[in-house]
């Protein structure tokens, strides 16, 4: 984390890491994903199939055969912290549903049966009811989602714990074949997440997804639990992390079951792997331990839903549009003991920064006054247009652009992938054994 990479950065210039970041290492030159032809013949893990060659509803279709793939883009509120663009990576997320899904009851693919079943796992998941950019056909679905009594079209979905699925998975879940449960995805969901460089839109004058990717993230939902298993499994995992709770003396240290190939498992059903850039720029698949890297968050942390962090926070359907996150008002969230607050300042009146180091200095700047109170001006500003916060100026774009490349030639994951800059003077301090270090706990 405290390395000096001064030298290794000099030595690229600003327009040799925008073309590099620009040319795409997840198409070969035919178009077709450059993994198809890369990976060894009998590998078992997951083979990218997403094209992301999006319809205007968000779905993506293979521009080969002209069929769909299933996966799905949503736009989505940026989790608190690493994954905003400011603090160094663009990125997108996809969903896909097991082929019952997308089916009727005749076993026929339906799109509209799929949007409606998307729609119904949203509001399950989230547990509220929620008004949609889009119709559904309640009589083609059979369901009275709105709850009227009535069989329409409606654009609204009310949340109740029994709201069945429509077309084929509704008829296995009537026979008990699939299980439904609020808070949780079906069995043999799918999530795609490619981590992005930050490219720039001279026209806009505001960052874009890159056509090269960092990684490519993958979640498969193996096997389903209830929250009653699984709540059991959480106090055992808690026996052994603490050894107070449990006749064990020792802590026992996380482990997961699994490989860079098939992924890895956590105790929620999913399995996780991923592809990362090798020292050619070329994608790769993750060894374990780079694998392990992702585990930790996808695991049993409390900010999570089922293991997942993009879903719940999904505002629309669709793949990111050209103005990306401009004009999007900042999420309101609401606490027991705050109330309804701002999300994004409510984390940086607790951090004092954008990042977890710290040492995001054009957002300290932009967002704090010198005694470290918020500027109210600037709070203002984020309730309309997360953007003021969550983009980065087209300098340190560049710059944290350059410093990843200085990680992917060195094949340094294993200490961290984020883009830190001058750490050292932020957080870096020698401390005397047995001494106090200085740090004060603050409770807001």
């Amino acid at each position: 984390l405290f390395t000096d990479i001064s030298s290794e950065l000099s030595k690229i210039s600003d327009q040799m890491v925008m073309e590099y970041v620009r040319q795409s290492n997840y198409f070969d030159k035919k178009g077709e994903i450059a993994l198809k032809g890369s990976l060894p013949k009998d590998w078992q893990g997951y083979v990218p199939d997403c094209y992301f060659n999006f319809d205007s509803q968000g779905f993506d279709i293979n521009p080969f055969t002209k069929q769909y793939t299933g996966w799905r883009a949503f736009q989505y509120y940026p989790f608190l912290g690493t994954f905003w663009p400011t603090n160094g990576s663009t990125d997108d997320v996809l969903i896909r549903l097991p082929a019952e899904f997308r089916q009727d009851e005749n076993g026929k693919f339906n799109l509209d049966i799929y949007r409606t079943n998307l729609a119904i796992l949203e509001v399950l998941v989230k547990q509220k009811d929620t008004v949609f950019d889009e119709t559904f056909d309640e009589k083609l679905a059979g369901i009275d989602l709105n709850n009227d009594g009535k069989l329409t079209h409606t654009n609204t979905i009310k949340f109740r714990p029994d709201l069945p699925y429509a077309g084929m998975a509704g008829k296995l879940l009537k026979e008990r074949k699939i299980y439904l449960e609020p808070g949780l995805f079906p069995q043999g969901t799918e999530f795609l997440h490619t981590v992005r460089y930050i490219n720039w839109d001279d026209k806009n004058n505001i960052p874009k997804l890159s056509p090269r990717i960092k990684e490519v993230r993958y979640a498969y939902k193996e096997e389903w639990f209830s929250s009653m298993e699984l709540q059991s499994m959480l106090w055992r995992k808690m026996e052994e992390r603490h050894p107070s709770k449990s006749t064990n003396p020792e802590p026992q240290l996380e482990a997961f079951a699994g490989d860079f190939e098939k992924g890895m498992k956590n105790i929620f059903g999913w399995r996780y792997s991923g592809f990362i850039e090798d020292k050619n720029g070329n994608l790769r698949p993750q060894t374990n331990e780079e694998t392990t890297y992702c585990m930790g968050c996808h695991d049993t942390i409390g900010a999570t839903t089922d293991s997942t962090f993009s879903f719940v926070r999904k505002f629309s359907w669709g793949y990111w549009k050209e103005t990306g996150l401009k004009g999007i008002p900042e999420p309101v969230v609401e606490y027991k003991k705050f109330g309804k607050v701002g999300e994004y300042s409510f984390y940086l009146k607790n951090n004092k920064s954008a990042n977890e180091f710290r040492n995001n200095q054009e957002v300290i700047e932009k967002f704090f006054n010198p005694d470290g109170s918020l500027k109210q001006d600037m709070v203002e500003k984020l309730k309309t247009d997360i953007s003021v916060l969550l983009y980065p100026s087209k300098e340190r774009a560049i710059h944290l652009n350059k410093s990843y490349m200085v990680m992917v030639k060195r094949q340094g994951y294993i200490f961290g992938r984020e883009q830190i800059g001058n750490l050292e003077k932020v957080v870096h301090k020698e401390l005397e054994k047995d001494k106090k270090t200085g740090i004060i706990d603050t409770v807001y």
